[in-house]
């Protein structure tokens, strides 16, 4: 057995498989909340990095396109030969509609905007007016991103009958609002906090809408329609420094499908990835939130990464880069629930 820095020898949370994949062009999905200096921190992009983000897009030749389209078009393998971008802003806020939307409707560029239902109108998100003023751009999509921003995924202790009503009215009720109010029908949806699990992502497969998470890398052939991860872009996580690799990543050449839904049963949680050509576990780098670079465990083609301690964050990811040919990075990010920890 080799091992990487550290061997990690507890039993894997799930052996995945990967799929023979070439290097080509993704779908790079960039996520938003308010564009502003302002607003709190965590969730904020200044005006002048937002502006120089998509200066970037533009010197890098890189089209912006249509979320919902660009998305099934990368999970068909059918992407063009250069990657592609996809602008997305979760909540609706005001700072959105005052400072990045004149931006992006200047240049035509393409963007969706993920709508909670419950707090339009309310102090810091646009009304219906304004939101109805941006969609009727034809680069403009509004989508659903629940009503009231609740955590969906399903309770320690909650009953399943009780779990079924909230998240059904939360899924349905929303879109009803924004096709009432919008004529919006767009079968996409954001996650709140971007956590989900195996039975709320079942119900998006049944309304036949694409799931989007808040974990980071690009979307491929191999990605999966209801685990689809974009790049959070606020100001700790969308420097320029790091942005190109971003924006030039590709999606990690392992079946998305079969990666766990990331509920956490032991902590640390461990994963267990099968690697198949052209990827090589001596050429794989692997980080946890908070912990920076970890440790993981190799024997022939199958790796075990697992945190050195428990995270007691309710949310965190492991993430893993692997150079791609040409200076780009296939780019896996394993989300973790832990519904042990209190809600946000």
């Amino acid at each position: 057995m080799i091992t990487f820095r550290k061997l990690i020898s507890l039993p894997a949370l799930s052996l995945i498989m990967a799929l023979p994949y070439a290097a080509k062009a993704d779908l790079v999905v960039l996520q938003y909340h308010h564009v502003a200096d302002s607003t709190p921190p965590a969730t904020s992009t200044s005006l002048s990095l937002f502006e120089a983000q998509m200066k970037m897009i533009s010197d890098l030749g890189l089209d912006v396109v249509s979320l919902g389209p660009a998305t099934r078009e990368a999970l068909s393998g059918d992407a063009p030969q250069t990657n592609q971008v996809a602008i997305t802003f979760d909540d609706a806020y005001e700072s959105v509609y005052n400072a990045a939307a004149p931006i992006l409707d200047q240049k035509q560029m393409p963007y969706t905007i993920f709508v909670n239902t419950d707090a339009v109108g309310g102090p810091g998100y646009m009304d219906w007016a304004e939101l109805k003023e941006l969609s009727s751009n034809d680069w403009v999509t509004i989508a659903n991103h629940s009503i009231g921003h609740g955590h969906l995924a399903r309770r320690s202790g909650e009953a399943e009958a009780d779990w079924h009503k909230r998240t059904n009215r939360s899924l349905d009720v929303a879109q009803k609002m924004l096709e009432k109010q919008l004529g919006a029908t767009a079968q996409l949806f954001a996650y709140p906090y971007g956590e989900y699990d195996e039975a709320l992502e079942q119900k998006v497969t049944e309304r036949d809408w694409l799931g989007f998470g808040q974990q980071s890398g690009a979307i491929g052939h191999y990605s999966h329609g209801t685990r689809l991860p974009r790049f959070p872009m606020a100001n700790a996580y969308g420097q320029l420094s790091s942005l190109k690799d971003k924006l030039l990543s590709k999606a990690f050449p392992i079946d998305a499908s079969r990666l766990p839904d990331g509920v956490v049963s032991d902590n640390p949680p461990s994963l267990t990835l099968k690697l198949e050509a052209p990827l090589s576990a001596s050429r794989l780098t692997c980080f946890a939130s908070g912990l920076g670079r970890i440790n993981f465990s190799a024997s022939s083609d199958t790796v075990t990464i697992q945190a050195p301690k428990a995270l007691n964050a309710r949310r965190f990811r492991y993430n893993c880069t692997h150079p791609a040919g040409n200076g780009s990075f296939y780019w896996l990010s394993q989300q973790w629930l832990n519904l042990d920890a209190p809600e946000d």
